[in-house]
């Protein structure tokens, strides 16, 4: 008859015991969720980043295409108005460019770290089914009768044990070690990369500021303000409504 060896199946012996598994549980959750808002927070971000991208490209667009109307061609100072226009969205497009390039590297970086970190816990959980996996086998030899053959088996599945204990315990109290320091961490990491972003808002803003500044210097020549260039506008536009081409039937 073929020999069968025996099914190693869960240990008798608490080898975790239930505080450290929960205190090790509950430190990786944190993590975990840590980890998904960060993610989200990448995600936002360069979509943001994306979305004003789009913006000063679709500016530059319009200025090109206003550039191009046969207008500029009839009117000198149209042409003069569209021609700083163009100017001032290709500045900003250019600035908007420097300033969305870092964003949302912000929180990628941090991001990256996390792999590692599953990677380690990964390696616990599988010095952990190792451990559990030998200790079950010393239990069956230790159940079984002492014959020579079988102390002798035991001696050398406790030698086996051995190293692969002390691998788990290793990377257990590494990882009840290092787990909380690195969740504590996010705020030095999160608190100056937000400033940082601010700062990049207040440049970017003051820079957009300086750029219609000097637009509105060069095409507001007649002074007005928005209530008697609306009223100017409308003026206009009633003319327009009166012409017979346009005229209600």
């Amino acid at each position: 008859m073929s020999w069968i060896p025996f099914k190693i199946g869960q240990p008798k012996k608490q080898i975790v015991s239930k505080t450290v598994e929960r205190d090790f549980e509950r430190e990786y959750d944190k993590l975990q969720k840590l980890e998904d808002q960060t993610k989200k927070l990448h995600k936002d971000m360069k979509k943001s980043t994306e979305a004003d991208l789009a913006m000063s490209k679709a500016a530059v667009k319009i200025s090109a295409d206003l550039l191009s109307n046969p207008l500029c061609e009839q009117d000198q100072a149209f042409l003069e108005s569209m021609t700083a226009l163009d100017t001032a969205m290709r500045r900003m497009d250019a600035f908007n460019q420097e300033k969305v390039r870092p964003s949302p590297t912000l929180f990628l970086l941090y991001s990256g770290v996390f792999p590692s970190l599953n990677m380690a816990v990964k390696r616990r959980e599988q010095a952990l089914q190792d451990y559990k996996r030998l200790q079950s086998k010393v239990e069956k030899y230790e159940e079984k009768e002492k014959t020579g053959p079988v102390m002798v088996k035991l001696h050398q599945a406790r030698e086996e044990l051995r190293p692969v204990r002390e691998d788990f315990e290793g990377k257990n109290k590494q990882l009840l070690d290092e787990m909380p320091k690195f969740y504590h961490s996010r705020i030095d990491y999160f608190q100056p990369s937000f400033e940082a972003l601010i700062r990049a808002q207040v440049v970017y803003f003051t820079e957009m500021y300086n750029i219609f500044s000097d637009l509105t210097d060069q095409i507001d020549q007649a002074g007005l303000t928005d209530e008697q260039r609306e009223r100017e506008t409308e003026a206009k536009l009633s003319e327009l409504r009166a012409l017979s081409i346009v005229a209600d039937d």
